[in-house]
């Protein structure tokens, strides 16, 4: 009878092993960024949701795969599920990089009716390559930080302004500015040495970096606010059973919920601490809103160009208010 006890205990051991389900989940950002925490809350729910079935493990700072590896190794199944940079996969697609087009969406409402016209051709994109957008969560957005004062456009003519992908340098060049390509870990060094006068990117570097030392005037132009998918294998999620997926789905909706919650307001709370560190924060002037749009206007052109039929039905649908 103990014998046969014992031999059930194990089997019953055996068939929870085998009930759990693990995933790894790898992100390229560190563990204190409010993008990882909104992921490890996702994972937290889900434990719970699930009473422990899926079991998931973040893998922060880019710990498992580097960033750029990331979409990719959850493309080929070598890990469940991940979180990535949409933008970040442009060079793939247009699509992925409808969400960093400057200056065309500048809130985080415009933001959002941008998110929604272009989710069903980017969840289709994703889908055609194996992967399941489980969510997805704003960054605060690009803003313009200068050494001087920004009165009009003829101000950025003939400055050295900082650039970091194809899209910043087109604007430097459209602005009449020099771009200059800088990291924004050498960022520092180069406003010490005046190789840089003016540049664009979010209130959370400008805190994170401590800018507020160097640069003293800040416009929250919000240029564009890029977008974090947590996405899935679609074969590790078909794999679930139907309780097991739904809990996952009811976790992602509330990490989506939270997540664009807590960017708008850490975006509020940084761009308050730059203030208080001795920066000008300041509404960008008239003319110089309206250059910043007429340049939005072109880059729109451009990226519906590359995008094609499906880029012009996204900016057609975002424009219908």
């Amino acid at each position: 009878m103990k014998k046969f006890a014992l031999c059930m205990t194990a089997a019953l051991s055996v068939c929870a092993a085998q009930a759990q389900v693990k995933w790894d989940l790898p992100t390229g950002y560190g563990a204190n960024s409010f993008q990882t925490q909104n992921v490890q809350q996702f994972a937290t729910d889900v434990d719970k949701l699930t009473g422990g079935k899926l079991k998931i493990t973040l893998h922060p700072g880019g710990s498992l795969y580097k960033a750029n590896e990331i979409k990719r190794a959850v493309q080929t199944g070598q890990v469940p599920s991940a979180e990535f940079i949409l933008s970040g996969a442009s060079n793939e697609n247009p699509l992925f990089g409808v969400d960093s087009i400057p200056f065309l969406a500048t809130s985080y409402a415009d933001s959002k009716r941008l998110y929604l016209a272009a989710k069903p051709a980017q969840e289709k994109l994703l889908a055609s390559q194996g992967v399941k957008v489980l969510f997805t969560v704003p960054w605060p957005g690009q803003s313009l930080y200068s050494l001087k004062p920004l009165s009009t456009p003829a101000d950025f003519a003939g400055t050295k302004m900082r650039a970091y992908n194809p899209a910043t340098t087109r604007i430097a060049q459209l602005l009449k500015a020099q771009p200059v390509t800088i990291q924004l870990s050498e960022l520092g060094q180069a406003l010490a040495t005046n190789t840089v006068q003016n540049f664009l990117t979010s209130s959370a570097s400008g805190v994170e970096s401590k800018l507020y030392e160097q640069v003293k005037h800040f416009y929250p132009v919000s240029a564009w606010l890029p977008r974090n998918a947590t996405v899935v294998n679609q074969k590790a999620f078909d794999a679930l059973d139907k309780p097991l997926q739904d809990a996952v789905l009811k976790a992602a909706a509330d990490a989506e919920a939270r997540g664009w919650a807590t960017s708008e307001r850490v975006d509020k709370e940084f761009i308050k601490e730059l203030a208080a560190k001795g920066m000008t924060v300041a509404e960008p002037s008239d003319s110089i809103k309206k250059e910043l749009a007429s340049i939005g206007e072109s880059m729109t052109a451009d990226w519906v160009k590359s995008a094609g039929p499906e880029g012009q039905a996204i900016i057609d649908a975002y424009r219908k208010k």
